[in-house]
């Protein structure tokens, strides 16, 4: 077994019970484990200085704490309005009433109540969440404030996040051992360590030179499920005052948590600094809709068949930025592990927040995962108090439902008995397979296998990884037992499959040695490489050299399957041409067919004594699924897990980090960022605008800034090379995004990035990382593109379709494209957090009107573009400003386009030229005003 994990110092109190282990599960709900007497009073769960309210302050009862009652300011204001709340208009009022400035709380608690969306009202999360790529960037952006600050006389030790934050190094790590080697995991680690010294350098000196920031060390799991299992305690309790946990991380998929009924967002690592820096984040009301979920699971179906199915259906229902509650008969029969892996899926139907009420599985989980029982009740009480709560009474007399009577303005229905086995791909994860129409769809199709070849098709990687369903233990537990079964018949995966296991959480190797699983998944070539976000995001690590030879020279078309939530083309590995989701039991099938061209349903997988094998002759009965994980999984294995992890050491005596960062010069991997020096520093003409790149719709963060693994031939290998580095230590773009210099060479670095004013002879688009460079209309690769107009300081634009930047909150993607010289972008839609990142950078997104594209316009790339406010006006919240086409026939066209800067907010940042700017103006002032008052 790994081995234990290294502790952390946080300032989120941990809500374990190390003195008294809770007794094995014998039943779906857990028994609470017995307490001391002092555990009747739950304990602080956060440090906080934020100033709280005084009005609608009650005691809460039977807890000896205060709580801040929104009922009853809301219906002060809006007599009747309370019951038709949603949950997530519930916990918004709740936060504006301990919160908000009083002399806006009436106005921005009317929004809430009548249902308006006229006007922006503060949102203040309770923490930010980090994994190491996206947190580390935030906080080389922080020291490198410190530094401006230092240089316009200011103190740079001021300079600190005010939120607590909590920062998760799980984003490093590449599979380069696959499942196969019984020391993937030690010498996975190893790689990690050495590859990234720089990066935990810097990391270390964070954790101990800035207040309120907590490292969870790496080889511990993954963000979300950390989070899910332990961090949050969904009610907080802070200087006597329960309220809800809230939080936004950096990471798309952070609404995994709302499982929990805690709202969670995904941001970019821009709006999550603004955050940490103790400014609201400002908003109005978004769009609530009801999903009523009814039916129950057919037998042989798993969560990642129901959130696949969801996922398409949700989508086609266009609930793009919707805050979603599920709520339902069809509910109750969720576990929370269930709840997770669809909570998860948010960003890829599209919706900004996935919840589930408070009820008795809440409850459950918590008591499931070690909390403390007096934690537990206090969850219970103040969901019933509060009106969050979905689940029934307990005693006559208790409340049931409180949420009974919500009504939303949209409500949606879902079948669960309609799901089927599903995938999804290829390249969209709301693109459903149908594992029965394989064949029907192109997927399956006849295949030969000739001795010392691979097959079209090829499987080269097959992944268990991912919090989306390694959280969920019902899913692990059944690939294990396919696993078994397998292993007992004989079966082997095919040699050409890189496999891996790669779980969110170490409490994870813990059931499956109790269930006995652990080792016919290792005999399979799924043995734990990591506990770490690994090939969902790109970090597959190298194939075997023959593998990969043999897949150039043949040009053979390959394949990866995983149990994660992304599979973009080019995102899983660069040679996996495709890739496809699938659940943990299905990606072990998979590693024994060999290749995507395989029938899963229906082709025999080997003859056993004569008789043929298929996949229905290993899937595992749901009765036995659910007794292994009754059986196995236990509070007891969490707490060994997390209490170690969660330990509050004394503080270090005797120890002076100093403010400012000693920065590396020849680093790859951190470098003070230039966002107050050089071009950035100036103004933003919106004139004579160059386009780098007319694109099509559906544009991810992945082609903006791809994290995956860095090639000898590209501008960022070729850079690497030039520093001294050796090929084999290049490791991921997304591990080197603190230093500028490497991370802006991925700019659009994708390969399969589809440029339209890149075509051959015939007319057709070309892919790759390719630009044409104007005026001359030479054909060039990206990054010398970007290179020659940084050298003449040519001010550029980037024209789109619909749906720019879906994908990961990856702040890069816009930093990129900022320090290449982009002052706008003009696209038919963007994906929320992507938006937030360009103003964040100081970029300007604007939108067409309907009916108006770069096609109905005819746009070529060999214009030049101008943007105006209307009628010379000052800039505004959604205001209507003008693109002025200038084409190179001397032509001109005036198009109406819609400012996306959506809040008085976001009109600040970007005027201010981004977060950072706004803050050090902001910091300075405050000095400026505290030296002339004295």
């Amino acid at each position: 077994m790994p081995p234990a994990p290294a502790t952390a110092t946080p300032t989120v109190a941990s809500t374990s019970t190390p003195t008294t282990p809770a007794a094995p599960i014998s039943t779906p709900t857990p028994t609470p484990t017995p307490t001391s007497t002092s555990a009747a009073t739950p304990r602080d769960t956060i440090v906080s200085t934020a100033a709280l309210n005084t009005a609608h302050r009650k005691p809460l009862p039977g807890t000896g704490l205060d709580w801040f009652d929104a009922r009853a300011a809301v219906e002060a204001l809006r007599p009747g309005a309370w019951p038709r709340l949603p949950y997530t208009a519930r916990v918004h009022a709740e936060n504006l009433v301990r919160r908000c400035d009083p002399a806006i709380l009436d106005l921005c608690l009317a929004q809430i109540a009548d249902g308006h969306v006229d006007r922006d009202f503060p949102w203040y999360p309770a923490r930010v969440v980090c994994h190491d790529i996206l947190g580390q960037t935030a906080l080389v952006d922080l020291a490198g404030l410190r530094d401006a600050i230092a240089d316009q006389g200011g103190d740079p030790a001021q300079v600190n996040p005010v939120v607590p934050v909590q920062l998760i190094v799980d984003h490093s790590l590449a599979v380069e051992c696959g499942g196969d080697d019984p020391q993937a995991f030690e010498k996975n680690r190893a790689i990690e360590d050495r590859r990234n010294e720089d990066r935990f350098h810097f990391i270390e000196w964070c954790r101990t030179a800035f207040r309120n920031v907590d490292v969870i060390p790496p080889g511990n799991g993954i963000m979300h499920q950390i989070n899910l299992e332990r961090m949050s305690p969904v009610v907080h309790v802070d200087r006597g005052v329960a309220y809800p946990d809230t939080c936004v991380g950096t990471d798309s998929h952070t609404p995994h948590v709302d499982a929990l009924g805690v709202i969670a967002v995904g941001v970019g690592g821009l709006e999550a600094e603004n955050v940490m820096l103790g400014r609201a984040s400002w908003m109005r009301l978004p769009d609530i809709v009801g999903v009523e979920l009814t039916g129950r699971r057919r037998p042989g179906i798993t969560a990642t068949d129901l959130v696949l199915a969801l996922t398409e259906f949700l989508r086609q229902e266009r609930v793009v930025g919707a805050y979603l509650e599920f709520f339902g008969d069809g509910v109750a029969g969720l576990t929370l592990g269930d709840r997770a892996t669809i909570a998860n899926m948010a960003p890829e139907y599209g919706a900004t927040a996935a919840l589930f009420a408070i009820d008795e599985q809440t409850l459950a989980y918590l008591r499931l995962t070690g909390r403390e029982e007096a934690q537990v009740r206090l969850v219970e009480t103040y969901a019933k108090a509060a009106g969050l709560w979905s689940g029934q009474g307990q005693d006559a007399g208790e409340r049931g439902n409180t949420l009974a009577d919500v009504a939303y303005p949209r409500t949606l229905r879902f079948d669960l008995a309609s799901v089927e086995r599903n995938m999804a791909g290829p390249s969209n994860p709301h693109r459903r397979l149908p594992t029965s129409a394989l064949a029907e769809r192109g997927i399956a199709a006849p295949w030969t296998e000739a001795p010392g070849r691979m097959p079209d098709g090829a499987v080269i990687i097959a992944a268990i990884t991912s919090c989306t369903n390694t959280s969920n233990p019902r899913n692990v537990i059944a690939a294990g037992l396919l696993a078994r079964n397998a292993r007992r018949l004989g079966l082997a995966r095919k040699p050409w499959v890189k496999s891996s296991l790669a779980p969110g959480s170490r409490t994870v190797t813990l059931y499956l040695e109790e269930a006995g699983l652990l080792a016919d998944l290792e005999a399979l070539g799924f043995g734990v490489v990591a506990y770490a976000c690994t090939s969902c995001n790109g970090m597959s690590g190298a194939l075997d050299p023959a593998v990969e030879r043999e897949i150039v020279e043949r040009d053979l078309y390959a394949t990866a399957v995983l149990s994660g939530n992304r599979n973009f083309d080019g995102r899983i590995h660069p040679r996996a041409r495709q890739a496809f989701l699938a659940s943990p039991p299905l990606v072990v099938a998979y590693a024994l067919a060999g290749t995507i061209r395989f029938d899963i349903e229906r082709d025999v997988l080997a003859v056993v004594d004569g008789r043929e094998i298929r996949l229905r002759d290993l899937w595992p009965d749901d009765e036995e699924i659910d007794a292994l994980v009754r059986r196995c999984v236990k509070p007891e294995q969490f707490r060994r897990v997390y209490e170690p992890m969660f330990t509050i050491a004394p503080a270090a005596t005797g120890v002076v980090t100093p403010p400012l960062y000693d920065w590396r010069p020849r680093s790859t991997y951190i470098r003070r960022p230039p966002y107050w020096e050089g071009a950035l520093a100036g103004e933003r003409t919106l004139r004579g605008l160059r386009p780098l790149a007319v694109l099509p719709d559906n544009i991810t963060t992945d082609h903006l800034s791809p994290s995956n693994a860095i090639l000898a031939d590209s501008a960022a290998g070729e850079y690497l090379a030039r520093m001294g580095l050796p090929e084999e230590d290049f490791n991921s773009y997304a591990t080197h995004r603190g230093d500028h210099l490497t991370a802006q060479r991925a700019t659009f670095a994708n390969p399969t990035l589809r440029n339209e004013m890149v075509r051959d002879a015939a007319g057709e688009v070309v892919a790759g990382s390719l630009a044409r460079l104007e005026p001359e209309g030479r054909v060039v690769r990206m990054w010398e593109a970007i290179e020659t107009y940084m050298q003449r300081r040519q001010p550029l634009i980037v024209i789109a379709g619909a749906d720019y930047g879906q994908g990961s909150s990856r702040d890069w993607a816009a930093k990129g494209v900022r320090l290449a010289g982009v002052e706008a972008i003009v696209a038919e839609g963007f994906e929320r957090i992507h938006r937030t990142n360009l103003i964040g950078m100081g970029v300007l997104p604007l939108e067409f009107p309907p009916g108006t594209t770069r096609l109905t316009l005819r746009l070529d790339g060999s214009e030049t573009y101008d943007v105006s406010w209307a009628d010379g006006a000052d800039p505004a919240p959604r205001a209507t400003m003008t693109l002025i086409v200038h084409r190179r026939d001397g032509g001109r066209v005036e198009v109406p386009v819609r400012c996306r800067l959506d809040t008085a907010e976001e009109v600040a940042i970007y005027q201010a030229g981004g977060v950072l700017q706004r803050f050090a103006q902001d910091f300075l002032a405050a000095r400026e005003t505290a030296r002339e008052s004295t």
